[in-house]
């Protein structure tokens, strides 16, 4: 298996095991996420994974339009997201369960089939299925955090972070850019992962910035879970 699609595969093993055990209060516990508790949390990663599985369909258009059927114009994506857990949200917690645990192994075996390297549609423009694969894996692991934090669970975190962090390093052109900012220079992560093992991603030019530090704190800022100011990267 890709080790991109595996680092998936366990990050929705992760968080398919720790709903197992959720209680009926813990699901209705608010989260992090303004305004959603847990199960608003799961359903929210149940439609975002139907949508990744149109957008490797090639159907994603469809999907949208289907979804939005019936919604008021959102101005952003976030807005959009949280229209559609409203509409969704009368569902129960088994079936908001049963719902993620489908579409995470439907997903996982649409990536699994594709080319890795083949352009899919996707929120933003266009991307590769293995980049689309990064972002499910990174979105799945932000809201599995979500649900410990919310529930006083503890996670441990893996390897697979890795990926997470290197789709961070090369979105950063994407980040500034939304900012309304430029980038001084290519930029380089000399990271360290939570065995030790070093996670470096450098620019095939000279880097004019280099940041280093704790690999999961850098995702947990890259996720907007920890503010830059507080870490030690």
């Amino acid at each position: 298996m890709d080790e991109f699609v595996a680092g998936l595969a366990e990050q929705q093993d992760e968080l398919r095991s720790l709903l197992s055990g959720l209680t009926a209060d813990e699901w209705r516990t608010p989260t992090r996420c303004e305004g959603w508790d847990v199960k608003d949390v799961v359903l929210h990663v149940a439609q975002t994974n139907e949508m990744a599985i149109a957008s490797v369909d090639s159907r994603l258009d469809e999907f949208l339009m289907e979804m939005g059927r019936g919604l008021a114009p959102a101005v952003d994506v976030d807005e959009g997201a949280a229209r559609m857990v409203e509409r969704d949200r009368t569902m129960s917690a088994d079936e908001v369960r049963a719902r993620y645990s489908s579409g995470a192994a439907d997903l996982l075996a649409r990536v699994e089939a594709a080319d890795p390297h083949t352009r899919v549609q996707w929120v933003a423009g266009q991307l590769s299925v293995r980049t689309l694969t990064t972002t499910r894996l990174a979105e799945t692991w932000i809201h599995t955090g979500d649900v410990a934090e919310a529930v006083g669970a503890s996670l441990t975190p893996g390897d697979r972070l890795q990926h997470i962090a290197r789709l961070a390093w090369r979105t950063l052109p994407y980040a500034f850019a939304r900012d309304g900012r430029a980038m001084a220079g290519p930029v380089a992560f000399e990271l360290v992962g939570p065995g030790g093992e070093p996670w470096t991603f450098r620019p095939d030019e000279p880097a004019v910035t280099t940041i280093r530090g704790d690999g999961i704190e850098l995702c947990n800022v890259a996720a907007r879970r920890v503010a830059p100011s507080s870490g030690r990267c």
